[in-house]
């Protein structure tokens, strides 16, 4: 999950981000679609660049471009036909992120990720989603939109604030103090628009039970919640690093983040390659896996055997006979024992059962591919394709256990011939072809292997 923050807001924008400055953006084309954003960075120069896309969730679309006067800075603007547009300054370098998170229903973003899809808040995305291949959408507790208009009041001053040019303009200049004078200077301009959206659909910020002060934690508390130690926590934050959060708050220059937010953030710890790993091994003296604890344990017996039970290989611990060739043989015999073990480390009869399944399933989607060829000319072997990692995984079963591998692809023959009527050398020809280009058996091994496969010249 990375974390793109704006450095402005642009002044036609609709959605203010609360606490940002506000930057001229009338040299922009914003009111001619599109298609004039991005040509107003593309192709322009070295260092500028710009992209539109229609948005594929809720309509609209996105674009951004270089700023031309500053190309350390670009523009990033997202509209949707009913909730108007966000116009924002962000680095040069962030575009295309950004650009990706608006692909789709997320608006807006406020309070370090929260976001909405013009109904509802939800929170950062951070639980991975195996059936949409994105984040699980969590909506945030009790979410009311704070728009313009509820921030607005009489004792805003716009003549105390100013909107800044872009030239000159400094990224990391402290935030406006009085920023509500600049939110009611952005105001008077924005109702002299003749397309102005009303202040009461200017959505600035939300309002949350999770966002309240009793329910934001400090880094210390969030790293106790996390399992890892504050100093841990604080090189995740320094380097950058994706997998923590953006804060909800800054309080005296401290960090502060919601107590849901934490706890989303431990779920998907936990259901992470690593976090799953760590309880699987939980317990075992080695941080092992369960299957790898019990090779271990079988190998830590079979070699307790091998160098002490073994009268011809003990004396080899003896000093005299401790030389480089003497421990070489003893290796040697250790690594006769685990390779001669392997079947005993892979379930070679399901990896078997599996092979042959990914196979089928490979050579099903080939056949449908071509349908129209086969009804035209026949079944030709080169229309029987695997993917790499199937024909890789066939590789290092042949490699690994040649006898098991040898009844697999009898198998995918028969399987091929009832299916599809192909015949078995055509069969043999698509595994071969397949795995020349994405196997590691050498040539003379393929051809040495399948030779002893093919069928007889008299067979069907």
């Amino acid at each position: 999950m990375a974390h793109v923050l704006p450095i402005a807001n642009g002044l036609r924008t609709d959605h203010p981000v609360p606490g940002l400055p506000f930057v001229d953006d009338s040299h922009l084309p914003l009111n001619e679609g599109p298609e004039a954003i991005e040509a107003v960075g593309r192709n322009q120069g070295k260092g500028m660049w710009g992209r539109w896309d229609k948005n594929r969730a809720g309509g609209g679309w996105r674009a951004f471009t270089t700023d031309p006067l500053d190309h350390t800075l670009a523009w990033a603007v997202r509209y949707h036909p009913e909730h108007g547009q966000t116009v924002l300054l962000v680095s040069n370098g962030n575009t295309s992120f950004l650009h990706g998170q608006w692909d789709g229903e997320e608006l807006l973003f406020r309070a370090g990720g929260y976001w909405w899809d013009g109904t509802t808040w939800y929170r950062p995305g951070q639980i991975f989603d195996p059936l949409t291949g994105g984040h699980e959408r969590r909506k945030a507790r009790m979410a009311v939109t704070v728009t313009a208009a509820d921030l607005l009041d009489k004792h805003a001053d716009p003549a105390a604030a100013r909107i800044a040019a872009v030239t000159g303009f400094a990224p990391g200049a402290p935030r406006p103090d009085n920023w509500h004078d600049h939110l009611a200077l952005w105001a008077r301009h924005h109702q002299e628009r003749a397309d102005a959206r009303p202040l009461e659909q200017c959505v600035v910020d939300l309002s949350s039970p999770e966002l309240v002060a009793s329910q934001l934690l400090g880094a210390p508390e969030l790293a106790e919640l996390g399992g890892i130690s504050a100093s841990t926590l604080r090189a995740y934050i320094s380097r950058g690093s994706s997998e923590v959060p953006l804060p909800q708050a800054t309080v005296g220059n401290r960090d502060q983040w919601s107590r849901a937010v934490a706890q989303d953030w431990v779920e998907a710890r936990q259901r992470s390659y690593q976090g799953v790993g760590e309880v699987m091994s939980a317990g075992d003296r080695d941080s092992l896996s369960p299957g790898a604890a019990e090779v271990r344990d079988r190998f830590a017996a079979d070699f307790q055997h091998t160098l002490f039970d073994r009268p011809d290989l003990r004396k080899r611990w003896a000093l005299r006979h401790r030389n480089k060739e003497s421990v070489g043989e003893v290796a040697d015999t250790l690594a006769w024992s685990v390779g001669a073990s392997l079947d005993q480390i892979v379930p070679t009869r399901h990896l078997g059962q599996t092979v042959l399944a990914a196979v089928v399933h490979d050579f099903t989607d080939s056949i449908e591919m071509f349908a129209d060829e086969r009804a035209a000319e026949g079944v030709k072997w080169w229309h029987l394709n695997l993917m790499p990692p199937v024909a890789k995984t066939l590789d290092w079963y042949i490699r690994c256990f040649p006898g098991e591998a040898h009844a697999v692809i009898g198998e995918i023959q028969s399987q091929a011939h009832k299916l599809w009527q192909v015949p078995a050398a055509d069969t043999l020809a698509a595994l071969q072809s397949a795995l020349s280009l994405d196997g590691e058996l050498t040539e003379q091994q393929r051809e040495t292997y399948f030779a002893l496969l093919e069928p007889h010249a008299d067979s069907d």
